[in-house]
């Protein structure tokens, strides 16, 4: 699906990321997580095409170059952190900007209906009609998200979707929502590699995990591999326990003594 080598990248003079191999299978939710400044964003910028400097990245066996710029918006899409938080649409609308590559001047049904069901997805559905400036800052971010999945809505196989802190801003029923949703689209064959600060989140949706510190991956492995006391008392500096989830065995870390 996607694979990088020997990623590097340097911003006047300081080094972000360094030596880093990536690799990520159809049918995967892939998380990376890591402390402030371990280079998450900067490497999932990189793996998403946005600098333009590295040809060596692979998607579906091809260089981004390769592929044509309105095929390609077909096949991945990305939900970034930074987003216009000044929009003069309608919810409906802004959400129907992710079907833009699908057609010219007006949008069909099967667009129409793509927005609906990606709206309801994320709950905001019932905001549709709604001026999208109205709205608090975590129904603002599930409107995008919602815009990143109609997007991917089409009968392509193995789609990949990128998700730079979808969790920012929503409350607790959200962010389980929108993970939940996630799970489903991997669990169609398509790949999803996300940005989480949240680890018990990340160990409890999570096929994979990519753990970055300084700039660099220090492991990568299924959570119960990557979630142990020794590893994660490391990267972050700060003492922790690990305990087994009494509801799905999975590793859930509490942090303190």
């Amino acid at each position: 699906m996607l694979k990088g080598q020997n990623i590097s990248y340097t911003h006047k003079d300081f080094k972000i990321l360094s030596e880093i191999d990536f690799s990520a299978q159809n049918g995967k939710m892939i998380t990376i997580v890591g402390p402030n400044g371990a280079g998450k964003s900067t490497l999932l910028s990189v793996l998403s095409n946005e600098f333009e400097k590295f040809n060596t990245i692979l998607f579906k066996e091809k260089t981004f170059k390769e592929w044509h710029t309105g095929e390609l918006s077909l096949h991945k899409a990305k939900f970034s952190q930074q987003y216009n938080s000044d929009i003069p649409l309608l919810v409906g609308d802004v959400t129907l900007m992710g079907r833009y590559p699908y057609f010219e001047n007006n949008p069909t049904e099967e667009d129409l209906k793509a927005v609906e069901n990606a709206m309801k997805q994320t709950d905001v559905f019932h905001l549709k009609d709604r001026d999208y400036n109205t709205l608090s800052g975590g129904e603002k971010q599930r409107v995008h998200l919602a815009r990143v999945l109609a997007q991917l809505d089409n009968e392509i196989q193995n789609k990949l979707i990128f998700l730079d802190e979808p969790l920012n801003n929503l409350d607790i029923y959200h962010q389980y929502k929108i993970l939940e949703n996630i799970k489903k689209f991997t669990q169609k064959g398509n790949t999803a590699i996300l940005v989480l600060h949240d680890l018990n989140l990340t160990a409890r949706f999570s096929d994979e995990v990519f753990l970055m510190k300084g700039g660099r991956v220090v492991a990568n492995d299924v959570p119960l591999n990557i979630f142990t006391k020794e590893i994660i008392t490391d990267v972050y500096n700060f003492p922790c326990t690990i305990f087994e989830n009494p509801v799905d065995k999975k590793p859930m870390i509490f942090f303190g003594t």
